[in-house]
């Protein structure tokens, strides 16, 4: 099975939360609430700076998502 690159998510437990799991390397959870972001791999000190230039780009790709999909519903 391929996955998309983002899934959105949400949870009965964090009822003002909505979260994008990124699906691709590096894997991440973000909560759109607090921008708290978990992180699902395990970096080495080598990636870690690697990890920060990145981090930005693919977490403004992760809201896009969102603002793109939550326009969809909107549509129908």
């Amino acid at each position: 099975m391929e996955l998309p690159k983002f899934i959105l998510g949400d949870n009965t437990d964090y009822p003002e939360s909505i979260f994008v799991i990124h699906t691709d390397f590096p894997r991440f959870i973000i909560d759109l609430k607090t921008d708290d972001v978990e992180w699902l791999e395990d970096f080495d000190k080598n990636d870690e700076e690697e990890l920060a230039t990145e981090a930005e780009g693919l977490i403004q790709a992760a809201t896009d998502f969102y603002d793109r999909e939550v326009a969809r519903y909107e549509e129908d």
